[in-house]
């Protein structure tokens, strides 16, 4: 009785970039810059919290390990005698993004050395698009599509506990006893995504204290130096931006979904009233607000304006904005900052691409609202290697972001990056689907070649692709040129100090040379010469694997305290302890077990396919 109470049904597990990266030479470079996380991609998909919630709300024990932060963090992490400790029903992997391929199919592989017979799941963005691929692999039981698997997977959860059938649970792929890989209808699409909590922070939060471990939980390696959290105010997007993975056109061909599912601005207050328990760092709004509507923004300022709200808010921008959006924003919000992905200044290849499809005329417009009216950062970025870009094209944003500097006087406010697209293209996008029309040049087809990528000793070998504009040379070149010159510019305007300066120079200077000496290495014919080559470059490559092309805090936002005080966060323990408590008493009394067979309640009855 007691094991059936107490033990974990569902451990989550996320797994590093690359397995062994900690013993591999691979010179990332700058995939990893402009995002919180480093090269081992050792932030998490939100998403898993929100699973774990549900299946904790429905009488199951679920724990997240975040294999990738504990490698970061202690060299001397055993991963394979962590994992042959465990006993759960069923594991389950993250393959959200393709950067994931090698460390998740990696772990996934010593999962069934040491547990052959335990069930494994993956879910995620990337496993979806490649569902079939994935499952036929020898370590891969059960992979659940689209973009809300709440509560697919509470029912598949329930039919692995109770041996029940497999047909009806929608959205999953899976194997017969035979082999036979079975298709099941991707039929769970909820039309708003209110009926769960994303981020589940209480999930987060309980889980710490439920398995006594802090650091399984972390989602980045500076995570508790600079807690920033997030509101995800929609699954799905209404923009198509050629190159993105999480556009309208790709989120139809993954998830079956025709619109965005949107959580209501109620419930987005209800997220902020949560994270002001325990933290006062800044807080980022994923997805344009106007996505939904204007009408949809101003109820979510006007109950912003309601609140007393310590945070920063990062509001994200999607396409140029006026001056009574940022009035709206300035008089609800005591502090905010904004993000803005240019990806390019040439108009033509913005308006090709869908990011930004306006003229400078209203981007400067709206850098120049936003400074009127109270905004304390503005995060700008462009990007390398996008569609119908030369090496000129890529250098020259640069000369933009001078002409940005000169118009606005130098303002301190102004944040200004570039980075490269990389070092995949994301699939289901439209430029991964129709790489000709955007001058695209595929090198990775299916996930193998992609895991096989990944091994590359350097992120120019590691590129997907390469255009007909520009080759993987010259985009890696163009990269490193247009981040030294930007680093000359934000020195020159008083950006950045002369220390970030001169680090970030360095490190320019010394990833190109390193680029150079991996390009001479793989012409070595020996395979063990070639790898002893690759070896003494590691300390080297180390080094130069994160904040190449920016210094380590510009894209940070300034924090006057990162965690609230104790009472607070004593009030929402106490709530989480209780909840615990009614949950554990309910699997002692049989509450939660299934009294008849698997039914999807929200969606019709999926039919499953099998795969010839």
């Amino acid at each position: 009785m007691l094991r059936r109470i107490f033990r974990k049904d569902l451990i989550f597990l996320h797994a590093p970039s690359v397995y062994d990266f900690r013993k591999d030479t691979i010179m990332f470079g700058p995939i990893s810059d402009v995002v919180p996380s480093s090269s081992a991609f050792e932030m998490y998909p939100i998403g898993i919290t929100s699973i774990a919630a549900t299946l904790e709300r429905n009488g199951f024990n679920v724990q997240i390990i975040n294999l990738a932060y504990q490698m970061l963090r202690d060299p001397g992490y055993d991963v394979e005698k962590v994992i042959a400790k465990l006993n759960p029903m069923m594991f389950a992997l993250d393959l959200h993004w393709l950067p994931h391929a090698h460390g998740s199919c990696e772990v996934a592989k010593i999962v069934k050395k040491y547990h052959p017979n335990t069930p494994i799941l993956f879910g995620g963005l990337s496993a979806s698009y490649f569902h079939e691929e994935l499952v036929s692999y020898p370590f891969v039981d059960f992979v659940v599509r689209g973009d809300s698997t709440e509560e697919p997977i509470r029912q598949l959860v329930t039919a692995v506990k109770y041996d029940l059938p497999l047909h009806e649970v929608p959205n999953l792929t899976w194997k017969e006893p035979n082999g036979t890989v079975m298709v099941n209808q991707l039929s769970f699409v909820p039309e708003n995504i209110d009926y769960t909590d994303i981020p589940s922070y209480k999930y987060v939060v309980g889980s710490v204290f439920k398995y006594y471990n802090l650091h399984n939980a972390v989602p980045y390696l500076e995570w508790l130096s600079y807690p920033t959290t997030v509101l995800l105010t929609a699954r799905g997007c209404a923009y198509n931006c050629s190159i993105c993975g999480g556009s309208k056109y790709a989120y139809k061909k993954i998830c079956n979904r025709d619109k965005p599912a949107y959580r209501s601005p109620k419930t987005l207050i209800e997220d902020i009233r949560l994270i002001q328990t325990f933290g006062e760092a800044p807080i980022f709004i994923l997805h344009d607000l106007r996505m939904a509507g204007m009408d949809y923004a101003r109820e979510f300022f006007s109950l912003v304006k309601k609140e007393t709200i310590k945070n920063e808010l990062i509001i994200e921008l999607f396409t140029h904005a006026d001056e009574e959006y940022f009035k709206l924003i300035n008089d609800s919000v005591p502090k905010y900052s904004l993000e803005m992905t240019l990806e390019s200044h040439d108009e033509a290849i913005r308006k090709l691409n869908g990011k930004f499809p306006c003229t400078n005329a209203e981007v400067e417009a709206t850098i120049a609202a936003a400074l009127d009216h109270g905004c304390r950062k503005i995060d700008i970025f462009f990007m390398t290697g996008i569609p119908k870009q030369t090496y000129e094209n890529a250098v020259s944003s640069i000369d933009y972001c001078r002409h940005l500097l000169e118009k606005f006087n130098g303002d301190q406010r102004l944040a200004l990056f570039i980075a490269p697209l990389a070092p995949f293209l994301d699939p289901g996008s439209l430029a991964y689907e129709n790489p000709e029309t955007y001058g695209y040049k595929k090198f990775c087809h299916t996930l193998e070649d992609h895991r096989r990528a990944l091994m590359q000793p350097s992120w120019k070998q590691i590129l997907s692709f390469e255009t007909t504009s520009m080759t993987r040379d010259q985009i890696v070149d163009s990269t490193y040129e247009a981040a030294y010159r930007l680093n000359e510019l934000k020195r020159e305007y008083q950006l950045i100090d002369q220390e970030v300066y001169e680090k970030v120079k360095y490190r320019i200077e010394a990833a190109r040379q390193v680029i150079k000496e991996i390009d001479n290495i793989l012409l070595i014919s020996d395979e063990i010469s070639r790898k002893q080559a690759l070896d003494a470059l590691k300390t080297k490559v180390e080094d130069l694997n994160r904040h190449t092309i920016c210094g380590k805090d510009e894209l940070k936002w300034p924090l006057r305290k990162r965690f609230s005080g104790g009472l607070s966060l004593f009030k929402l323990l106490a709530a989480l302890l209780l909840n615990e408590c009614n949950q554990v008493w309910g699997r002692f009394t049989g509450r939660y077990e299934p009294a008849q067979p698997l039914s999807n309640p929200i969606t019709s009855r999926p039919e499953n396919t099998p795969v010839e």
